[in-house]
């Protein structure tokens, strides 16, 4: 635990909240400009969701190393290292032209945001020990927002001056302003190491595997309808405006139902409750995207609203099926690295039958049997396989 005073506990709180600004607009602003940025450098569907799935991708693989880096630097400096790689990256890849070389040069910026997103629970554990649904829903509401701005502004820009990679140029710029006031309100956390060895996974636990399972059908759905929805719009006629708006309503509606879950999760209904009605509402605004797209907006907001319980969610998880401190570490270590590697293939994969299908149709059709699946694996496990159970997850950190 860090002792800081309160004066510094606000200024930390809001540096995380500043910080986690930036952990999105570079993956969900491409959003809206997808099918411009494939039409742009001239290659299909699948290939330009690759912006998208190297991102997610890189989340999980280098989850983990987070922790390495923590412990050399501190999560203070490795947390401003991790938003200066995004800042240097995103501007670098805006200037490069040939596709290959912007897809290479996404990597860092995966690299970045899977270290900066990764060392924030870390933050949130060693500050708040008392609080950590607090300082967890302050940086979640922070992701949620930078992503719905992102969506909002990226359209705009993009018309403004001409081209999709302005978008992404001032994503970075700022993403480098965040960082300078990350270091600013930070300092309590100055000359503080992670602390902590490296989690040993709990690979034989079956509740670990569980949670890696439906967390990665979570986020295929997050990061395949951030990536493809308002491509699917504009192909019924909706201008890239209005589609790349409605990922500033999805995202935008994430974060006062977090907040809301943040304060009521813990004295009502139980994890379970909150995952179904997340799942079902998503699935709602999914079918309704397919069936009926012209009520686009109404269908936006159940989405969001369904994200914003399914997400906070699955990130309290480790925290419910684990007692100590570093059977949380291992346990939350497996959940993200496993679940975002499942759902690194989203994107690209939803790409590939867009382009086999002409149309994004099936992709949608597809995003709601996923959903579908997520229901009724929390609908047929149990209520106390997704709470704290002591013995067996202590067993499956020294397995």
């Amino acid at each position: 635990m860090i002792s800081i005073n309160r004066q510094g506990h606000v200024a930390l709180l809001a540096g995380l909240f500043l910080a986690s600004l930036a952990l999105r607009p570079q993956l969900v602003g491409i959003g809206p400009l997808l099918s411009t940025i494939q039409r742009s450098l001239g290659v299909s569907h699948s290939v330009a969701g690759l912006l998208s799935t190297v991102v997610v991708l890189c989340m999980g693989l280098f989850a983990p190393v987070a922790f390495v880096v923590a412990r050399l630097a501190g999560p203070r400096w490795s947390i401003a290292g991790a938003l200066a790689l995004i800042a240097a990256f995103g501007v670098a890849r805006v200037a490069v032209k040939p596709p290959a070389l912007v897809i290479l040069l996404t990597f860092p910026v995966g690299v970045g945001v899977a270290v900066a997103g990764s060392l924030m629970p870390l933050v949130v554990r060693q500050t708040w020990p008392r609080r950590p649904v607090l300082g967890t829903a302050v940086y979640a509401s922070g992701i949620s927002l930078g992503a719905a701005i992102s969506a909002a502004v990226a359209v705009p820009l993009a018309d403004a001056f001409g081209s999709w990679r302005w978008p992404l140029a001032a994503f970075s710029i700022a993403t480098a302003a965040l960082m300078l006031t990350w270091i600013g309100l930070s300092g309590e956390l100055r000359g503080r190491s992670g602390g902590e060895p490296l989690p040993q996974l709990p690979l034989r636990s079956r509740t670990g595997w569980l949670l890696v399972a439906i967390f990665g059908l979570v986020s295929i759905t997050y990061y395949g309808i951030n990536a493809w929805l308002p491509s699917a719009f504009t192909e019924h006629g909706w201008s890239h405006a209005s589609a790349g708006a409605l990922l500033t309503v999805v995202n935008g509606v994430t974060v006062p139902v977090t907040l809301f879950l943040a304060f009521r999760g813990d004295r009502f209904g139980s994890r379970r409750f909150w995952l179904t009605g997340g799942a079902t509402l998503q699935l709602s605004g999914l079918l309704g995207a397919v069936l009926a797209p012209g009520g686009g907006w109404a269908w936006a907001v159940l989405i969001g609203a369904g994200i914003g319980l399914l997400f906070p969610s699955m990130m309290t998880m480790p925290l419910d099926v684990a007692d100590r401190p570093s059977d949380v570490a291992a346990m939350a270590a497996l959940m993200l690295g496993g679940g975002y590697v499942i759902s690194a293939t989203g994107p690209f994969v939803l790409g590939v039958l867009r382009d086999v299908a002409g149309s994004f149709t099936l992709a949608v059709w597809v995003l709601f049997g996923i959903t579908a699946v997520i229901l009724s694996i929390v609908l047929l496990t149990s209520h106390e396989r997704l709470r704290r159970r002591p013995r067996e997850a202590m067993a499956a950190s020294v397995t």
